[in-house]
């Protein structure tokens, strides 16, 4: 018995000294987050999108270094889509018509796919909260295009809060897009103004075109914008090119071109007649867009910013003569 005893001491005691010995386990920390990029690749000569590409087509680099695309889609995804209707003295002659043309463009997503609804003036209001309920999402648009404001118009701070609605309520996993409603003339609003709307609203002081573009990218956001020009329209962009703009500019209004251009987004103008057609060629873009995931290779501290570029394969872009390619331009860990 004592025997026994001892042996199985001396056993424990062996392990134990083996374990003590034994070499550290290397703990590998692997960033698993998929990171998803909307691509959109257009020819120059036709201006129409190449649909037809294949993922060995792509190149992805975050930071300048190439990445491995482990996931690869073109309309799979459902879309969480916000329709963003601006309510401007200059926009309002042709707000009826950008309803309409919204209208019409449900016909042209899914039914999984899900839609909110808001306007903007000094801040922006939420008449449809997601739905897939396309009859909801209609008559909300029909209230957007019946609607007055006389407030001066922050489009940064409507891009601030539409994406903001898309992080907090969009569905996971779906495809995040703020389609954008306007003739691109903001008001250049005085600091009166801005201290009367801006600090009435419920989400607080007004964001900056940063606030905005850094919160655009973190909710991982798609913006594409329509322009329905008016006389309006076309007497401001006289005056926008004048040399007495940048002194009345006491508050950045936001800039369309730069939002689209950021996120990797279009920008399409259209006529009166042509409007329904232009709004479902724009959702049909939309969805035809190829989505590439890669996991990032390398670690970064969180709260930085990485760069994302998008390249097509040598081959491809001798035979398609350097086609434009349109992608978000980064994204915050």
């Amino acid at each position: 018995m004592r025997l026994l005893v001892f042996l199985l001491a001396a056993i424990a005691i062996s392990l134990c000294y083996a374990h003590a010995q034994a070499p550290p386990v290397s703990v590998v920390r692997v960033d698993v987050r998929l990171v998803q990029v909307d691509t959109q690749v257009i020819n120059k000569k036709t201006h129409r999108a190449l649909t037809s590409l294949r993922q060995g087509d792509f190149q992805v680099y975050e930071d300048g270094v190439q990445q491995e695309i482990s996931y690869f889609s073109q309309d799979q995804l459902p879309i969480s889509i916000v329709l963003l209707f601006d309510l401007t003295d200059s926009v309002r002659p042709v707000l009826k018509q950008l309803a309409d043309g919204a209208l019409e463009s449900l016909q042209h997503l899914k039914p999984e796919d899900e839609v909110a609804v808001m306007t903007y003036s000094a801040s922006a209001q939420l008449l449809q909260g997601f739905t897939r309920d396309h009859k909801l999402a209609a008559s909300a648009i029909e209230k957007a295009g019946r609607r007055k404001s006389y407030e001066a118009a922050f489009f940064n701070e409507a891009i601030f809060q539409a994406a903001s609605e898309l992080e907090r309520s969009a569905a996971p996993g779906y495809r995040r897009v703020i389609l954008w409603l306007t003739d691109d003339v903001p008001n250049i609003p005085t600091e009166e103004i801005r201290s009367q709307y801006g600090r009435s609203v419920a989400y607080g002081a007004l964001h900056t075109q940063r606030d905005a573009m850094a919160k655009v990218s973190h909710a991982g956001v798609l913006i594409c914008t329509l322009l329905k020009r008016s006389e309006i329209s076309e007497a401001h962009d006289i005056f926008h090119n004048s040399a007495h703009m940048a002194e009345l500019m006491l508050y950045p209004p936001g800039e369309v071109g730069l939002y689209a251009h950021e996120t990797g987004g279009e920008v399409l103008e259209s006529s009166a007649k042509q409007l329904q057609k232009k709004l479902a060629q724009l959702i049909d873009d939309i969805r035809l867009r190829y989505t590439l995931g890669y996991h990032p290779s390398a670690t970064r501290h969180k709260g930085r910013f990485c760069a994302i570029k998008v390249k097509l394969s040598p081959d491809l872009e001798r035979t398609e003569h350097s086609p434009l390619i349109e992608a978000r331009r980064g994204y915050y860990r």
